[in-house]
């Protein structure tokens, strides 16, 4: 594990940070993966208040002597807040949640437009320095999923420790990208960078084309190694963030970040990255990360699963299994895109900035099967047993 010197939080800071909001659904499963990244040189740590149990099973797993080992990290619910008050009511609730008297990061979660209006109005500002001063946070800090004017608009409100942003191989000129991640460095701000794999999506979604690329490129790396590659290159990354929802995943991050240093990228490696991010943009696939922030949908539709269904659709070679899954698993259970009744909750919340409504009806049509094909595939599967 690699460590760098991140302004506000201390030194010795694991350039690989553990991101909890994907935590496996076995409680027990989470808690072991947790204290594993930490014995094995993780010691950042990333939650919020609306990471659904999240701060509830970091209260377990760092029992024992493990919540000294790190630096913990969570996000104010901004949704929530109607008035001064509600600040220092959220965080007391999530300092109980994790059964610590302090954070050493407190970020407010999705700063932007709305949100920072009300830090502006509920002064936001002051409670964060009233809270380093009655010690409940170390560094203050913001995370946004946003563009660059309203990056650059936020970051300069405010003296801040931390700006978490959205930034990988895909995003480098959306939201606040690459551009970003280098304006706020230079404002001394540590930058920390979350999504680096597009929530799994450059896996679960990787078209022949990268294949290829991959499998001719002289140096043989993973797409996920050569996504974080990308990243830890650049200095101005202080931690990248990494959601892990499995062991597994986690002891194949953790090689990777074995060696993490800035400037490992030649020219030949760059160019490999841009010829990656056109092969991917070739297939014109809908931005969801998966966050579920737009769940649960008030009709019951499956937002999220329908949208990594149509990307799927869009760059796998098994869409017939694409359809099968939404005809037969969604939309015969009441859960498809028809039943969206256009409330505009979904979008109201989406860190993405997805034009929701419109996305699920693409992915309809694209997606639902004709029934008679569905109950002539049914039947041969069931002889088939």
């Amino acid at each position: 594990m690699q460590y760098v010197d991140v302004a506000g939080i201390g030194s010795g800071i694991s350039r690989f940070g553990l991101g909890c909001m994907r935590f496996p659904k076995d409680e027990s499963e989470a808690i072991e993966m947790v204290r594993y990244a930490i014995d094995h040189g993780v010691n950042y740590l990333d939650t919020a208040y609306v990471y659904k149990d999240s701060e509830a099973i970091l209260c377990k797993a760092l029992q024992g002597g493990y919540r000294e080992r790190i630096k913990l990290a969570s996000k104010a619910p901004m949704w929530n807040i109607e008035e001064h008050d509600d600040f220092e009511t959220y965080l007391d609730i999530q300092l109980k949640r994790l059964n610590t008297d302090y954070l050493d990061v407190y970020l407010l979660h999705n700063l932007y437009g709305h949100n920072l209006e009300k830090v502006k109005r509920y002064e936001g500002f002051a409670f964060l320095e009233d809270m380093q001063k009655k010690g409940k946070i170390g560094a203050k800090g913001f995370s946004m999923h946003n563009t660059l004017d309203a990056f650059k608009e936020t970051i300069d409100a405010h003296e801040w420790d931390m700006a978490q942003i959205q930034l990988n191989i895909l995003d480098v000129e959306t939201q606040a990208g690459l551009e970003g991640l280098i304006y706020g460095a230079a404002k001394g701000v540590a930058m920390v960078v979350m999504e680096p794999l597009r929530g799994g999506g450059l896996v679960s979604s990787m078209p022949p084309a990268v294949t290829r690329l991959l499998e001719a490129y002289p140096e043989k790396r993973s797409i996920v190694e050569w996504a974080f590659r990308w990243l830890y290159d650049k200095p101005e990354a202080s931690i990248i963030l990494s959601g892990t929802s499995s062991l597994e995943q986690l002891k194949d991050n953790l090689r990777i970040f074995d060696d993490a240093r800035a400037g490992c990228m030649n020219a030949a490696d760059q160019d490999l990255i841009v010829q990656l991010r056109k092969a991917y943009e070739a297939q014109h696939v809908i931005d969801c990360t998966e966050c579920d922030y737009c769940m649960p949908c008030s009709q019951g539709v499956a937002i999220p699963d329908i949208l990594k269904l149509y990307n799927n659709l869009k760059l796998l070679n098994d869409p017939f299994g694409e359809k099968l899954v939404y005809t037969d698993s969604l939309y015969n259970r009441s859960h498809g895109a028809d039943k969206c009744i256009e409330c505009g909750e979904c979008e109201d919340v989406c860190p993405q900035d997805l034009k929701i409504i419109e996305a699920l009806k693409t992915a309809h049509e694209a997606l639902i099967m004709p029934q008679r094909v569905l109950t002539s595939f049914a039947s041969d599967r069931d002889r088939s047993g």
